[in-house]
């Protein structure tokens, strides 16, 4: 694609070049950015006193914007979306369903190499997203791309699961406990409750009982063992934080026969995070800020389970960078001082 600036006076092949910048003709005639001239054009824009243009003339080998975006489009096995050709060398996708957002980094990242002409953004990898939602845009920069580049960028991103929604499970059943040590004050375990609930909704998975039960191995292993008969999930919530893998939570798991996949996680909020497994059913021990609703680790780990995806260890491990979440008021200890500046 040609760029630059010409002369009115010669005009041999502006019919048909796309103007790269709006022009005022008269009070009420503007001609826009990414206009395609015409001879009448032409002659208006000498009748207002404009001498030279700027403009962009496709090469033959050249694909326009709109079509370059919407080849680079065609190519995604789609999968939960719906598409949105929206003009000026955009298409947007929007999530037909609430869900967890998976990609395949690498090749997004391998189409966003090739030439900065061709771009590819979506939101972080794992976001919890609501239907109707954008996530995803291709935007073509210029007016024109060589269509060589447009197919190989097509050609990183038209394997399956580049990007998909993973829908969330209608009616996964989450059952809670909650453990109770002297001083345990009821207004608090009943405000867990709530704050669950509506955490669950926005999953759709649903409430299928809650119980107390004393802070013992012991008396928890058998409560987890008696709510996972009519669970898919239970959610521990401790009366005191897990400090150890053989501290109350991890041990309980174990002792109802399951198995512990990982003990903390590198997201903060949401460090003392237990995940355990029992007969393929998740059990989370949950951190102190899962009884907050704003955003913190447990939320991580949750979205993919409730959409069906799987959480390993590793899995945790990754989710280190980009982990140092907002900080939340009500933790007994945060992790800076009221007066970070002071010695």
């Amino acid at each position: 694609m040609w760029f630059g600036t010409r002369s009115l006076d010669d005009d041999s092949d502006l019919v048909g070049a796309t103007l790269a910048h709006s022009e005022q003709l008269a009070p009420r005639r503007r001609l826009r950015k990414g206009h395609v001239l015409t001879a009448d054009d032409l002659d208006a824009m000498r009748e207002a006193g404009l001498a030279k243009v700027t403009v962009a003339i496709p090469e033959p080998s050249d694909m326009m914007e709109d079509a370059a975006a919407a080849h680079i489009a065609d190519v995604f096995a789609l999968e939960g979306f719906r598409r949105e050709d929206v003009g000026t060398g955009r298409v947007n996708f929007h999530a037909l369903a609430d869900g967890v957002l998976v990609l395949a980094p690498e090749r997004i990242d391998s189409l966003n190499r090739i030439d900065p002409a061709i771009t590819l953004a979506t939101l972080s990898n794992f976001s919890h997203v609501r239907a109707g939602q954008m996530i995803a845009t291709v935007k073509i920069i210029p007016f024109a791309v060589a269509a060589t580049l447009v197919k190989k960028a097509a050609a990183e991103v038209g394997k399956p699961d580049t990007i998909r929604v993973h829908g969330f499970r209608n009616g996964l059943r989450v059952a809670i406990i909650q453990t109770e040590v002297k001083g345990t004050k009821a207004s608090v375990l009943d405000k867990t409750v709530r704050v669950t609930v509506a955490r669950l909704e926005k999953t759709h998975a649903q409430l299928v009982g809650e119980t107390r039960t004393a802070h013992d191995a012991v008396e928890l292993s058998a409560e987890i063992e008696m709510q996972l008969a009519g669970a898919d999930m239970v959610l521990v919530f401790g009366a005191s934080a897990v400090t150890d893998s053989r501290d109350v939570i991890p041990q309980a798991i174990v002792q109802a026969g399951g198995t512990i996949l990982r003990v903390g996680m590198p997201v903060d909020p949401g460090n003392l995070l237990v995940l355990g497994e029992i007969a393929s059913k998740p059990v989370i021990g949950a951190p102190g800020c899962a009884r907050s609703p704003k955003e913190n680790g447990f939320d991580w780990v949750l979205w993919r389970l409730c959409a069906g995806l799987k959480v390993t260890g590793d899995n945790i491990i990754s989710m280190g960078v980009g982990g140092l979440l907002t900080e939340i008021p009500l933790r007994p200890h945060p992790r800076e001082t009221a007066n970070p500046g002071d010695n």
